[in-house]
């Protein structure tokens, strides 16, 4: 069917054709088909399936003696210990690992040169073979003296009375930290743009005083994720503190209960239970910290933003298109 077309023009064949204002239909996707993934998950809730009923019927496992340790009030308290060694140890080692970093970074060569060593001990050195050591300070430095060198000391201080075994630990876990902290603030500091400290010193600051108000907190959304890493790790790494000797934390005081009880597998099933409550705590706190420092920085849209286009595309679809 044709219509006529005044002035000699050829005719127009009419149907669906697309003109002024409309649009084309939407193309159904259909998703390919990956039978294989169905047949791998399956495969996996399988063995899943088998691994618990087996652990759950393993008489080895013994988890009536699991469940009578699990809040028995030496755990909790070892626990709680295993919870302020984490908290202690890593303030102090990011106080330190920031100072080390804008050490790191100044244009002072000693401070530099400081820097570099102290992070290149501590980082090249077990963190065990360091926790023995300083539980040997009050045999190697007996007594702290006070006073002018080589002249006359005022006081003489006993190291045995001055620290015990617990900050010992809280000591040789701050300071084997600080040497991973400083790396990590120091990357972060790098990763923000050089013309933001210009603009600083353009307005005035010192370089200590751009680095401290204008770099650290931009740095921020780049030191958060391996900062919430280095704690979860270091409160594993708080089992390690029996080389002090310290024995109170939890990893000690199951060890114990287990040469008590003559049965160290669920003893060690107790630690592993709290210390596994411990880090999923920290990871949902770690991930909101992350997200609140990542704020305008993620590319990805919020439901807002993408309802605020869609409604966008609808309304320049009625008024005949974009």
């Amino acid at each position: 069917m044709s219509v006529p077309v005044h002035g000699g023009a050829e005719p127009v064949a009419s149907g669906p054709a697309v003109g002024y204002g409309n649009r084309p239909e939407m193309i159904q996707a259909v998703p390919m088909r990956r039978p294989g993934r169905l047949v791998v998950a399956v495969l996996i809730v399988v063995l899943l399936a088998l691994f618990l009923y087996g652990a759950a019927t393993n008489s080895a496992y013994d988890w009536g003696t699991f469940g009578r340790y699990l809040f028995d009030q030496r755990v909790s308290q070892a626990a709680a210990i295993t919870l302020s060694l984490t908290a202690l140890a890593m303030f102090f080692a990011i106080v330190l690992g920031v100072i080390l970093a804008v050490m790191r970074l100044s244009p002072n060569p000693v401070l530099k040169w400081v820097s570099w060593v102290f992070v290149w001990f501590f980082r090249g050195t077990p963190v065990y073979v360091q926790l023995v050591f300083w539980g040997l300070l009050v045999v190697i430095y007996k007594h702290i003296d006070l006073g002018i060198p080589f002249v006359h000391q005022f006081a003489h201080i006993s190291t045995q009375s001055l620290f015990t075994p617990y900050w010992l630990a809280v000591l040789g876990l701050s300071l084997n930290e600080s040497a991973y902290m400083a790396e990590i603030v120091r990357a972060g500091i790098s990763s923000v743009d050089e013309g933001q400290e210009e603009a600083a010193r353009a307005l005035g600051m010192s370089w200590g005083q751009s680095t401290l108000r204008i770099v650290l907190p931009q740095a921020m959304r780049v030191i958060i994720p391996p900062t919430g890493n280095e704690l979860i790790s270091m409160l594993k790494t708080t089992s390690l503190v029996t080389a002090v000797p310290y024995t109170l934390e939890l990893y000690s005081r199951t060890r114990d209960l287990a040469v008590e009880t003559y049965n160290p597998i669920p003893m060690l099933l107790v630690a592993s239970a709290w210390y596994l409550f411990f880090t999923s705590v920290l990871m949902v706190g770690q991930f909101y910290l992350e997200r609140y420092f990542a704020r305008g920085a993620s590319r990805k849209m919020s439901a807002k933003q993408l309802q605020a286009l869609a409604n966008a595309q609808s309304l320049g679809s009625m008024h005949g298109g974009i």
